[in-house]
């Protein structure tokens, strides 16, 4: 049974007594820095998501700036994305000195829009940054290609997509195997898979993950694991500018203990996101996540559409004081400040847009995503009482004051 005067959080990680022991590893032996317990954990994700090669790093957002370096964005160079994202998607391509070009999503999945990806490639383009939203695959049999007819490499921003699934060529995939030229992970706490924060990087590429895996630590020429088991004195050289993007060891115990309960994680939220569609069929207007017949979720996010009618704020502000905690929809990166005329392109022109500051006619289904959708609670150890409570309060949030345009 639910409290009714229990609050109800977006999302609750899961963690107990299993992941508490698993960092206790590292910790008395004394090695807590990237070492025997983030190998371990690369071998098992990449193995998990049947990937050739993967490499821990410190969050997805160095995961995406790594990964746009190793296929060769630098500065002045375009990249096409979506700005309708988390902003770390776009804030990638700009470490890179390069400009995003963002195109407009299909409103039915709220992923990048394939069929408007040519009429901004360019001289300039270097690659294509696409995002598998809130866990919802993007179309990538399609942005796939477009990428080959202009022999551009893919960049899978799957922050949200452990355990998503997309049928390739006639048989079902994990998103990360990968199907571009690398998956970036992200293990934040609002993620399915959880190190407290963390990222990964996959790749079929050995020459890819060799170099990963030198910028990550500095661009050290040895790894520290190298030069703790020899029995000879290494000096190491730094060949190349690199990063401090590494995973602690504490990180990936608990990570790999994250990865043992991942199906049963996937399947509760499916069997979650099941149910919230059926009863979201009883409130007129309200539109559930879509899923394409091609992909499964991971629903790590469960993102609904409101009613036209609705105003955003005024129905997450009266679930709220019903005691259920909402998010917006999925923010769009042009219309932040930092995100200012001539850092980003739709396609006029190189870091040009001639709308009015804050929108963008060519960014209209993303500007009214994430102005018309809400996320709602979704975590593993909801119930059905939770559930009910929720739907009840999105109910009366949309037709009472929710309903104040």
């Amino acid at each position: 049974m639910s409290d009714p005067d229990r609050f109800i959080p977006i999302i609750r990680p899961v963690l107990d007594e299993r992941e508490a022991d698993a960092a206790r590893r590292p910790i008395l032996t004394g090695w807590v820095t990237q070492g025997p317990e983030v190998a371990a954990f690369e071998r098992e994700f990449a193995e998990w998501v049947g990937a050739r090669h993967a490499c821990a790093v410190s969050n997805c957002t160095a995961a995406l700036h790594l990964a746009l370096l190793a296929v060769g964005v630098k500065s002045a160079d375009e990249v096409i994305t979506v700005s309708h994202s988390y902003v770390a998607t776009a804030n990638s391509i700009r470490y890179c000195g390069a400009i995003p070009v963002f195109v407009d999503i299909d409103p039915d999945t709220s992923n990048m829009d394939p069929t408007r990806i040519e009429s901004v490639i360019t001289e300039r383009t270097r690659a294509i940054l696409c995002v598998h939203q809130v866990g919802m695959p993007c179309d990538l049999a399609r942005i796939s290609k477009i990428a080959e007819r202009h022999n551009l490499p893919i960049v899978e921003d799957a922050a949200c997509a452990i355990g998503s699934e997309i049928l390739w060529r006639d048989q079902w995939e994990k998103i990360g195997r990968p199907h571009g030229t690398l998956a970036c992970f992200s293990f934040h706490p609002r993620k399915l898979l959880t190190t407290g924060d963390g990222g990964m990087l996959t790749t079929s590429d050995a020459e890819v993950d060799s170099r990963l895996r030198m910028w990550r630590q500095h661009g050290m020429s040895v790894p520290d694991t190298v030069r703790h088991e020899s029995r000879q004195v290494i000096f190491e050289t730094y060949p190349m500018l690199g990063y401090n993007y590494r995973m602690t060891d504490i990180q990936a115990a608990v990570g790999r203990e994250q990865l043992k309960r991942l199906p049963e994680i996937i399947q509760r939220r499916r069997d979650l996101a099941a149910r919230y569609k059926q009863q979201l069929s009883e409130i007129p207007g309200v539109t559930p996540p879509q899923e394409p017949d091609w992909a499964r979720s991971n629903f790590q996010s469960y993102c609904l559409r409101l009613p036209a009618e609705c105003d955003q704020r005024a129905v997450m502000q009266s679930m709220l004081d019903a005691g259920v905690a909402t998010r917006r929809g999925v923010m769009c990166a042009h219309r932040e400040p930092a995100y200012a005329a001539g850092v980003w392109s739709c396609g006029v022109a190189p870091g040009v847009c001639d709308c009015p500051p804050g929108q963008c006619v060519r960014l209209s289904e993303s500007e009214c995503a994430q102005d018309q959708t809400i996320l709602l609670p979704l975590f593993h150890t909801m119930t059905e009482a939770d559930q009910d409570r929720v739907v009840s309060a999105l109910r009366d949030g949309v037709s009472g004051g929710g309903r104040s345009r």
